[in-house]
């Protein structure tokens, strides 16, 4: 898991980095440094449900809203032919950009819940775990 979080704290913080362009960076930095902290905690050994439960729920939530909006997921896929959301970094279509930042709310949610996952079971396994459920 050590491998694993050292892997997503670097592509979070180069994501976060890279949102510095972009329209809105002042959601998706926060965004993406967010996961990259918890990973961070998880490499100590720190484990903060509160955390992992708000995480989940605003990332997944977030997600659902990006599937749904006027030029969001379901749109690119069914208006849009599932345009390719790599042919440029520049996303001059809307239904790419909201596809790509679905995408990457997904891949936060996925990381948060792997962790979460793995420290909840790691603290069935320790008797007297402060992290205990």
């Amino acid at each position: 898991m050590k491998i694993f979080n050292i892997i997503f704290i670097i592509l979070f913080v180069v994501s976060a980095g890279l949102q510095y362009n972009d329209p809105d960076p002042y959601l998706w930095v926060p965004l993406y440094l967010y996961p990259a902290l918890i990973c961070f905690f998880a490499i100590r050994g720190n484990y903060y449900p509160a955390m992992y439960y708000i995480g989940l729920t605003g990332y997944l939530a977030y997600a659902i809203y990006k599937l749904f909006d006027s030029n969001g997921v379901i749109d690119w896929v069914t208006q849009h032919d599932e345009e390719s959301l790599v042919q440029t970094m520049k996303a001059t279509k809307p239904w790419i950009e909201e596809a790509r930042e679905f995408f990457g709310l997904i891949i936060c949610w996925v990381v948060l819940l792997i962790n979460f996952i793995h420290y909840k079971i790691k603290s069935r396994r320790l008797p007297g775990n402060k992290y205990s459920f």
